[in-house]
């Protein structure tokens, strides 16, 4: 098949309506891409669909948030880390083993 725009898993796309969607597969036997849309949505486009719809290539969004229904504030607010100085170890938790315990 001959596409204008060729689709490459993990890359943005824009439609001529100016919704993004990032492909998320490509099914070379069932003839299909699948298409994730910024707000979390999927949907399986055949492969003549996707090469009648109007496509440019677009950049990723800087903000990664929409697929997992988040809100900005919502990212640090339920940890509480603010900034790395909070952070523990991840060795912090591991227990130490005496070098005579150990044969």
């Amino acid at each position: 098949m001959d596409f204008k725009v060729k689709p490459v898993v993990g890359d943005w796309y824009q439609s001529s309506e100016g919704q993004e969607f990032e492909v998320v597969a490509i099914d070379q036997d069932e003839r299909t891409v699948e298409i994730q849309y910024f707000d979390g949505a999927i949907e399986e486009l055949d492969f003549s669909s996707w090469v009648q719809t109007p496509l440019q290539t677009a950049q990723p969004p800087e903000d990664w948030s929409g697929s997992v229904d988040m809100m900005r504030e919502d990212f640090v607010a339920d940890t509480g880390m603010t900034s790395q100085e909070n952070w523990a170890s991840p060795l912090d938790t591991l227990d130490t083993m005496a070098a005579d315990d150990y044969q």
